[in-house]
């Protein structure tokens, strides 16, 4: 809906209430971090959208079995977005 700063509102706000509810290395985490990059990638902030995809991609492979399909898509991520910077 190009909502961007709205949506990146919303992840930001949901991401504060998952640092402090869940461990540092926590899934969900990763999940919110996903989220947030995407937002990034969308406005065309890529060098922001990878931070966030790498920090998401850290605690994916830490915490999840390699074949796990997050692990993928992030890695899918932040090839696309090094692609645009």
């Amino acid at each position: 809906m190009g909502e961007y700063s709205k949506a990146l509102s919303y992840y930001e706000k949901a991401l504060e209430i998952k640092q402090k509810t869940l461990p540092s290395n926590h899934p969900s985490l990763a999940t919110s971090y996903n989220s947030i990059g995407l937002v990034y990638d969308n406005m065309g902030e890529y060098s922001k959208a990878l931070s966030y995809y790498e920090r998401a991609q850290d605690i994916n492979q830490r915490t999840l079995p390699p074949t796990h399909p997050h692990i993928k898509i992030t890695k899918e991520n932040i090839e696309i977005v090094k692609k645009k910077l």
